[in-house]
């Protein structure tokens, strides 16, 4: 495994690739492009030329920030991948807590990944007298 990073890489077609390995669905190729297009900051990484792993961040960088989207191709996860990102992308978030050290940091986890952000710091909204996090039904 030779596992290079990018930052920023913003392809539409390794995006809903990854949305579609995870078993999230991806979404059409212009609502991809917009998603990528807002984002700030994200991590792509490959093994040789494939794409492997994703996250990203979005938000307005002083206030609020939401990790999103963190994704490693299915054979891939349980080897570090998901680690590497995120711990990318809370380097980012520590550049940008210089500038405001009471920055927000968000992040939905999808159901049974609790633990996985737990070992970063992450910890649940309701155990943190904060309520639950809601989503809008459509």
């Amino acid at each position: 495994m030779k596992i290079t990073i990018k930052e920023n890489n913003k392809n539409v077609e390794e995006f809903n690739l990854l949305y579609n390995l995870v078993g999230w669905g991806a979404y059409n190729e212009k609502i991809s492009q917009i998603a990528l297009d807002n984002t700030f900051y994200s991590i792509s990484v490959y093994d040789e030329d494939k794409i492997i792993g994703y996250g990203r961040l979005i938000g307005d960088k002083i206030c609020f920030i939401y990790i999103q989207d963190i994704m490693v191709k299915p054979e891939y996860q349980s080897q570090k991948i998901g680690t590497l990102i995120m711990n990318k992308l809370l380097v980012k978030i520590n550049e940008l807590k210089k500038d405001n050290q009471s920055l927000r940091v968000y992040l939905g986890a999808s159901k049974g990944t609790e633990k996985f952000y737990e070992k970063f710091g992450f910890i649940r909204r309701i155990d943190a007298n904060l309520g639950y996090g809601m989503i809008l039904n459509n």
